[in-house]
């Protein structure tokens, strides 16, 4: 099982809106045939490690980092693709909830398949964390990215920002967002910094993210890099904006307000609608703070530099005051790394 999330961890950049998954073919030790889920509307882990195996399949056990899809969608069934190959026993790390229960798991047990569950589910669910947040909550996984100075600035009183970190964590900035579904940004951090937010991966495959922008009043001026059209882009917007010609090479829709802004819930639950399964915040402490202090923040991934902006400089999050250490957001340190002379912390809040 473990051989099989590391073949799922090879689908990271490429799946969406599909899960990571991997399957390994075995008779006890011997592995017969091995595959993973490449891209959307191509054959499922299941059917690429079948292919490899090819006869030596029959008798063998199949191990899966996911429940086996039993429906018919753009690609058949994977439970009857491992009936017909005659594999008998099927172990698998997590279910499937996005299926009907026993979807899949039902042909395969009325088969006289074994089935086995739960080996390495938490690893498993985790590399598909967004995908189940988008299943069983009804929105992404929000992951906001933060790079900040000792003293906890993240730009100078005049805005700038480039650059607090190093080339390493920037390059690392690249593969989280290549593994995101969607990458966020708000119209201030449009307008005052004109950001392309796109891949800078070379030649590695990836399925580009949609590049979504909360403009609540569509004030992007023509010209800007994100309604160039050079990646796909979603402008969300208030009911009194009226989208014009400036914003011809990109999708507009309109969400619902609240007192202050758009409506963030409502926003995360139409990029659910529309499969995005991590999304990957980049905005300024306004945005940010109000996706935290609304607690729809899943994780910060915050890269600390070596370096000190001062008290003029701009500060993290804008949350709001405190008047009770009790009250304190509390946050778990899910990783650290160093990159470079940076190091980058992902932080997730404790409840």
């Amino acid at each position: 099982m473990s051989h099989a999330l590391r073949l799922a961890e090879r689908g990271l950049f490429t799946t969406q809106p599909n899960p990571r998954v991997g399957c390994v073919i075995a008779h006890g030790e011997d592995v017969v045939g091995e595959g993973f889920h490449e891209r959307a509307g191509e054959p499922h882990a299941e059917v690429h490690a079948l292919r490899a195996a090819g006869e030596r399949a029959r008798g063998a056990t199949a191990y899966v980092t996911l429940e086996p899809c039993g429906l018919h969608g753009r690609t058949p069934p994977c439970a009857d693709a491992l009936i017909e190959a005659g594999v008998v026993r099927v172990v698998m790390a997590s279910e499937d909830t996005s299926q009907a229960v026993g979807a899949g798991l039902q042909r395969l047990r009325d088969a006289g398949i074994g089935i086995a569950s739960g080996l390495m589910r938490d690893a498993a669910r985790e590399l598909n964390i967004g995908f189940f947040s988008r299943i069983e909550r009804g929105r992404p996984f929000v992951r906001v990215k933060l790079a900040m100075s000792l003293d906890g600035r993240t730009a100078l009183a005049d805005g700038t920002s480039k650059w607090i970190t190093g080339e390493a964590a920037r390059n690392d900035v690249q593969r989280w967002r290549a593994r995101s579904s969607a990458i966020l940004t708000g119209s201030g951090t449009a307008l005052a910094d004109d950001p392309r937010l796109t891949m800078r991966l070379g030649d590695v495959p990836h399925v580009p993210p949609l590049r979504v922008v909360l403009d609540r009043y569509l004030r992007l001026a023509e010209g800007a890099h994100l309604l160039d059209g050079s990646a796909p882009t979603l402008m969300l917007h208030g009911s009194s904006a009226k989208p014009g010609v400036r914003f011809a090479a990109v999708e507009c829709a309109e969400v619902p307000e609240t007192d202050t802004g758009l409506d963030l819930g409502a926003v995360l639950g139409m990029l659910a609608g529309r499969g995005v399964n991590e999304l990957h915040v980049e905005a300024g402490p306004t945005l940010c703070g109000a996706l935290f202090a609304a607690g729809l923040v899943d994780e910060l991934l915050l890269y600390v530099a070596p370096v000190l902006l001062g008290d003029r400089a701009r500060p993290l999050m804008a949350l709001p005051p405190l008047d009770d250490m009790a009250r304190r957001w509390q946050l778990a340190v899910a990783g650290r790394r160093t990159l470079g002379e940076d190091l980058r912390l992902r932080l997730r809040p404790r409840s």
